[in-house]
């Protein structure tokens, strides 16, 4: 007999009332009951088939900013938006995936070769996880699923990683019982990202997304990274993040310069990545290091680790609620990312719409910190906003960005996960 998911009957239902305030905040169980119910509906017109929901968080960095890549430190977060799926098994070794806005995919499991005209396609990102699980031990099979985002697109909140790491929980929940860990699964949407898609990110999105909540991670060992969880407890700010503008294609290049060129200067001490070279010795060889590199490649390695020590002082700020501090650390971070990192423009950009956003974020009463948010180049910055003073900034930045382009954040507890209604 077909399960009926009604949006009155999830609306009377106190444990949805309870998932959807854990999953997304407050005074979102109407909005988000009808979201559900019409997901659900288009399941089983689709499919003609009950199903299960699963979602999956986007992420906002908090601090590290270009470190992940070179096994450094960060804070990520997990936040109340997401991709939210229904999906079923089908018995089959075929994945046939339905998303709002895209072409419907079909994926057979047992063909996942790496091929160059998927690269940056959706098709890519499932290849890759299923490959990753094979190649591993763990188990995969084939699924029906339909999806639905409000992880936007291109608003620097991981929408790519935050669709790989659904298929990975999806994946873990129908095939392996639930009991992949959450590193596991991560580390399977980056290689996806990786080889697949033909991007060459860091582990930070999908580490955000898999462990949910506010996280440290230490990625000095990229196989085993230190995690540690903590509360967020400034209720007296809010996160909004702003989608700048700025045209993202062909940023791939500068994307992996920064991680080349710190992997560069790592090379000069016959190392792989920066964490294996101490600030002392680079200091030590600087002049040396002058001779052979550029200075944008001093600088941005100058960035790496000074922003590893303010992620261990964002840190003690979170454990402390030391608002002061924690802000302090955002704005250096920010001016660093700027002046050293060198992720605000690309050459030739006269729009500098990230610098645009940020400085003029700054002249705003009530922001307490703001800086670039993500990758840079093109896109997004974050701001921290005392409470009372979150719709005048929302406003002012909605006339200079657009309407659509401002997003209030809350962290969420949960990362990527079925979700029991």
């Amino acid at each position: 007999m077909a399960i009926q998911i009604k949006e009155s009957d999830l609306l009377s239902s106190a444990n949805f009332a309870e998932t959807i305030k854990s999953l997304y905040g407050d005074s979102q169980t109407a909005t988000q009951a009808k979201r559900f119910a019409e997901l659900y509906q288009n399941h089983r017109e689709n499919f003609g088939e009950d199903g299960v929901f699963f979602s999956s968080p986007g992420r906002i960095e908090i601090i590290g900013n270009h470190t992940d890549h070179n096994n450094g430190k960060v804070v990520a977060g997990a936040i109340s938006v997401d991709t939210l799926a229904v999906a079923s098994k089908n018995n089959s070794d075929y994945i046939s995936f339905i998303s709002e806005g895209y072409p419907a995919m079909l994926v057979n499991i047992n063909d996942t070769k790496v091929k160059a005209d998927e690269y940056g396609k959706s098709i890519a990102l499932v290849k890759g996880v299923v490959n990753y699980y094979i190649n591993n031990g763990y188990k995969v099979g084939g699924f029906n699923a339909n999806a639905i985002s409000d992880v936007a697109k291109g608003a620097g909140v991981s929408s790519s990683s935050s669709f790989e790491v659904l298929i990975a929980e999806i994946l873990n929940v129908f095939f392996n019982d639930g009991k992949i860990d959450e590193v596991v699964k991560a580390q399977a949407s980056q290689y996806a990202e990786n080889v697949y898609f033909n991007k060459p990110c860091g582990l930070l999105d999908q580490s955000a997304i898999s462990l949910g909540g506010v996280s440290y991670i230490d990625f000095k060992d990229t196989q085993k990274p230190e995690i540690k969880h903590y509360h967020w407890n400034f209720d007296d700010m809010k996160i909004v993040v702003v989608n700048t503008g700025g045209n993202h294609s062909n940023l791939t290049d500068a994307y992996a310069s920064i991680r080349s060129e710190m992997e560069d200067i790592a090379s000069f001490f016959d190392k792989k990545v920066l964490r294996e070279v101490s600030k002392e010795e680079f200091y030590q060889n600087i002049v040396k290091l002058k001779q052979q590199f550029n200075g944008r490649a001093l600088l941005r390695a100058i960035h790496y680790f000074e922003e590893n020590e303010r992620v261990e002082k964002a840190v003690e700020a979170i454990k402390n609620v030391d608002s002061n501090l924690f802000c302090k650390m955002i704005q250096e971070s920010g001016l660093s990312s700027e002046t050293k990192l060198q992720n605000y423009r690309v050459d030739g950009d006269i729009d500098e719409l990230i610098s645009l956003g940020v400085n003029y974020s700054k002249t705003i009463e009530g922001v307490r910190a703001s800086r670039v948010h993500g990758g840079g180049f093109a896109g997004t910055i974050i701001s921290y906003v005392e409470n009372d003073a979150v719709e005048n900034y929302c406003n002012k930045m909605k006339e200079l960005f657009g309407e659509k382009n401002i997003f209030v954040m809350s962290i969420r507890e949960s990362g990527a996960c079925k979700v029991e209604l």
